[in-house]
Parts: C-alpha cells; structure tokens; sequence
C-alpha cells in the first residue's frame, strides 16, 4: 500500500476513449460492440490496470488467478496481478506480480497461468472501460473496469477490502499495549490470525509468549469476526471478535503501515498494537485450512447473488 493519501472516494473514471469505438448495441440483457473499431490487444492495453469488480460475476464457476485478483495488467504478453493488498500500488510499479503469459487475438484471451496452466476467454466491449471476460468452460463472465496507474485509487481498494489484508500473514503478533486503560480478558491475548477462505470470517487467537514462530503456535481460541465501516471515515474500521462461549469484542481498527494494525478497545480505553508475522504472497489459492497458514484458502469472495449466465457459448458452434 502506498503511504496513504486522501484521495478522492474511487471516482476513477478514466478518460474516454469514444472516438475509438464504433456505436454499441444492447443484446440479451448486455451492452455489447460486437466489432469494435480497435484490436483486442489496443482494447486490453488501453488501460493500464484492469480492476475486478468480483461482485459483478454472472455464472456459477470460477477461474482462479481472476477469482484471487484485485487487478490484471496485460503487458506485452506478460499477465500481471494484484493479488496482495500488502504493498499494493509499489509492487511491480503498481502493476503487481507476473503470474503468467497471454495471447490475444480475434477477441479471444488464451492465458497461460503459472500454476493453474492454460485457459481462454472471449472478450466483450461493455463500454468505454468495461471489458467482460466469458470462460465458455465454466459458462461464467468476470467484469474488469480499466484505469490507468496514475488516477486509479489504490488505497481506496486497500480499505475498501480490509479483510482481505489482514489475512494475508501467518499471524498478527501483538507488539504493544497502552499503558492506560482498565485490565480486560484481551490483555492476554498476544496472536490473532484471520483465516482466508470459507465466508471470510474465521479468526483465531492464541495466548502463547510473544516472540513464538506463528506455526509453532497453540490456538486457544476459535471465533467469527466481522470487519465494519464507520460513517464518514474509510479509513478507519470496526473490528468484532465473536469468541465462541465467550463474549464479544469490539474495537475501532486504523491501519499503521502494511505490517502493522492499531486496535482500541471501547470497553476498556487500551490500545493495541498488532504486527503481521509470515506474509503469505498470493500466486494461487491453496486448498485446505488448517494449522498452517500457508494452505488456506484464498480468494475474494462474490457478496452478491450468483446467477445463470445467459451469454452464448459460440465454441460449441461448427
């Protein structure tokens, strides 16, 4: 995450590109250019990010490196992602990592993922920065907005999906306690850890001795968490630890840097500072969750009702 900047909320509207387009036409539900006036390589690299608004999807299946991504770039048959909120507008020059290769040609994509190998989408035009991607494989369409580096909000994206960062170390270690506030169960809690995967709400915590390795650690505890907005201020975050047979805890969350979290505890005053241990770079989601955090599932998660795609698979056509 770049040092934070009070940017203007995700108005990232680029500048339009009309007069390369040919007029668009509305067709099953879809606004579509069915021969636009550019390449598909001109259309996938007039912008230089390609944000993946995962609410968006239409269909029932998934395609991994999109369904992990914040981000694809399509640069010179290289693919690159922002998978990582963690250092999110620095890795890469703001592009993210590299995850694999692609060719683009009569508004088809064929990817070659590092891990997950070969796959192929047919493009569509939506309008003047919407681009759908539809796998026919798995009959499911990903909607991708683009946005050049330099007017894309890259700290709203951090906020905006805050869950997601915190999942991405081992665990987080607590580092400091205010020396104000009334005493309160919390205080002997010293490692949380935000598991990914399943519906995004699974944390555990532990009470072992500051300084343990975060896969030596004994879970003693195993809840649901809930990460809320607060009106007027994105930056700042609710956090809700539901201990199961145990109470609730409420704090305000602030974000320090990408390794390190302040937590304020209402009930009592005190303040707690909690710093990741063990980042988990993101290239592929895992498949198992367990003691190891390395194995967890991730990728984000779809929030709004799936549904039928009712795009047709032209493949199946002789």
């Amino acid at each position: 995450m770049k040092t934070v900047k009070l940017l203007s909320v995700f108005a990232l509207m680029a500048t339009m590109l009309t007069s390369c387009y040919t007029e668009v036409i509305v067709e099953d539900d879809y606004v579509v250019n069915p021969t636009p006036a550019i390449t598909i390589n001109q259309l996938l690299n007039a912008y230089e990010l390609w944000y993946v608004d995962i609410n968006e999807t239409i269909g029932y299946g998934e395609s991994p490196f999109l369904q992990i991504a914040f981000t694809v770039s399509f640069r010179n048959g290289t693919l690159y992602a922002n998978n990582n909120l963690v250092g999110i507008g620095s890795q890469g020059n703001g592009f993210g990592i590299p995850i694999g290769y692609y060719n683009a040609y009569n508004m088809i994509l064929d990817i070659d993922h590092d891990i997950d190998g070969n796959d192929s989408f047919d493009v569509y035009q939506i309008d003047n920065n919407t681009i759908e991607l539809y796998n026919p494989f798995n009959d499911t369409s990903y909607f991708l907005n683009g946005y050049q580096r330099s007017n894309f909000d890259y700290d709203y994206v951090f906020y905006d999906n805050i869950q997601y960062f915190m999942q991405e170390y081992e665990a987080w270690e607590k580092t400091y306690t205010s020396s104000y506030g009334a005493l309160n169960e919390f205080d002997n809690e010293n490692f949380l850890q935000f598991l990914s995967g399943g519906n995004d709400n699974i944390f555990r915590s532990s009470q072992d001795p500051n300084g343990v390795n975060p896969n030596n650690l004994y879970w003693d505890y195993t809840g649901s968490y809930g990460v809320g907005n607060t009106i007027g201020n994105i930056y700042l975050k609710t956090l809700t630890l539901d201990y199961d047979y145990f109470d609730n805890e409420f704090f305000e969350l602030s974000v320090i840097n990408d390794q390190r979290i302040e937590l304020l505890h209402p009930n009592s005053g005190t303040v707690y500072q909690f710093t990741g241990r063990g980042y988990i770079k993101y290239l592929k989601e895992g498949a198992i969750i367990d003691k190891s955090k390395t194995s967890a599932l991730k990728k984000r998660v779809q929030h709004t009702n799936k549904k039928e795609n009712s795009r047709e698979n032209t493949r199946n056509q002789v």
